[in-house]
């Protein structure tokens, strides 16, 4: 296999990308805590947890968890996706 082939299956890529999300998040609401400008943490968390917990579906699925862990995860994500959307509606 290729290098790259051995990084996504391996899961250190989807590693890689989650550590990255978490330094993001962790500037984003530093920075509204420390000067409240950018993005305030409720606009912007319940995406950012609705990706991780994508990311971590995919992880699982390339450590061989079986189908409930994935399954658990996507829930949750679709449920912080949901809180995302409502947040955002307007009528």
């Amino acid at each position: 296999m290729s290098m790259m082939s051995d990084l996504f299956t391996s899961g250190v890529f989807v590693d890689a990308v989650l550590i990255v999300l978490i330094v993001e998040a962790f500037a984003v609401v530093g920075y509204w805590l420390w000067r409240k400008r950018g993005i305030a943490p409720a606009d912007f968390l319940p995406g950012m947890v609705s990706g991780a917990l994508m990311l971590l579906a995919l992880r699982a699925v390339l450590a061989g968890a079986g189908w409930f862990t994935p399954t658990l995860c996507l829930m949750a994500a679709g449920g912080a996706h949901l809180i995302d959307v409502l947040r955002r509606w307007r009528n």
